[in-house]
């Protein structure tokens, strides 16, 4: 059995060293373990190759109810190698459907 692995919560998770199979479990926890530390700017690795694992990623965040926003890192910093990630900061309301309390 595969021994868990212990990684900093700063912000960045570079994904080089996991399984693929791994990630669609490791990006939410990373983002909530991220959120926990008052980390609002996440730094995804991905890698370019041929784009599989960044699909993925982008999958991941499109659905987080944390995730403000996300983008491919600039082209100085890794480009479509990198994906950066806006969390949203716990004072930020989560839309929801509007309902009243008056009968």
């Amino acid at each position: 059995m595969d021994e868990p692995v212990e990684m900093p919560i700063d912000g960045v998770l570079d994904l080089h060293t996991f399984n693929p199979r791994e990630v669609k479990d490791l990006v939410p926890d990373y983002l909530a373990a991220c959120l926990q530390k008052g980390i609002f700017q996440v730094r995804i690795i991905h890698g370019k190759g041929i784009g599989v694992l960044q699909r993925t990623v982008h999958a991941i965040l499109a659905k987080h109810p944390a995730v403000v926003s996300y983008t491919l890192d600039h082209p100085q910093f890794g480009g479509w190698g990198a994906t950066i990630v806006q969390l949203r900061r716990p004072e930020e309301r989560i839309p929801g459907p509007n309902v009243s309390a008056a009968k």
